[in-house]
């Protein structure tokens, strides 16, 4: 199942069941987890209002080939802004929350522009992450990555920056916000490269904010994601990431919390 047809099967309602192929070990891809729930929470709130800003806590792992359930609330629907819960259950356990505001346009004097999008190697000159069955997460089957920033995951070179090129491998129909927050978060860790063998790391809180009026982006277009990282210690490592069209213009803002076992 391609992204497009994942999310259909979510709109459907009832329970989902994501297939091995959007694994990350032996658990089901984050982002597309989040993606989902995201989608469910748009359909709720007061057409027009666009999604701002999402905090999402992983609770636990959502296990492959076992059913899932998705549900929507309004916590407050405002004159501008709606606030918005979403969850997955499974097996009866809360497996993630989602928290997210989205807003309409409102009147105001302020404007300031984005930075600007950091300096990269072109896409066809960086060196993509292959889809290894049994070597790299099954997701990646889905989603193509293409080195700019920094090192390889398991690599042991350290650094602070990592990131690239992305897109989904088989084009989608359109780019939603949803597609979005599926690509987002298909990066590793930025913290990985600071080891020199494979260790269990996961997404802890993940924190998301798209940019409206958003850019306009068709199917093929490939986004560049650059990750820096804040600190790491004790186990946890904090992360700040900018995603950009390949015009350079800004499209998200994103921050983690990653736990590393090892």
């Amino acid at each position: 199942m391609n992204f497009d047809d994942v999310l259909a099967a979510g709109r459907a309602g009832g329970e989902l069941v994501f297939t091995p192929d959007w694994a990350q070990g032996r658990a089901t891809f984050g982002g597309i987890i989040a993606a989902l729930v995201f989608d469910k929470m748009e359909k709720v709130v007061a057409p027009g209002r666009a999604m701002r800003s999402m905090q999402v806590s992983f609770v636990g792992p959502v296990t492959p080939g076992v059913p899932v359930e998705i549900d929507a609330d309004i916590l407050r629907e405002g004159k501008a802004v709606s606030q918005v819960q979403g969850r997955i259950l499974q097996e009866g356990e809360t497996k993630l929350v989602c928290l997210a505001s989205f807003g309409g346009d409102r009147e105001s004097s302020v404007a300031v522009s984005p930075l600007p999008a950091p300096e990269s190697t072109p896409v066809s000159a960086c060196q993509g992450l292959p889809y290894i069955k049994g070597m790299t997460p099954e997701f990646t089957q889905h989603i193509e990555m293409r080195w700019a920033f920094g090192s390889f995951p398991f690599s042991g070179k350290g650094g602070r920056e990592m990131g690239g090129w992305m897109q989904f491998r088989e084009q989608p129909e359109e780019i939603s916000d949803a597609h979005i927050v599926a690509l987002v978060d298909a990066w590793p860790p930025a913290l990985l490269p600071h080891l020199s063998e494979r260790v269990p790391a996961s997404s802890l809180s993940w924190a998301l904010d798209i940019m409206h009026p958003r850019p306009a982006m068709a199917p093929g277009d490939w986004l560049l994601y650059k990750a820096t990282i804040d600190q790491a210690g004790a186990g946890y490592g904090h992360t700040q990431a900018g995603i950009w069209t390949s015009k350079g213009e800004l499209v998200a803002l994103s921050r983690q919390t990653v736990t590393v076992f090892g």
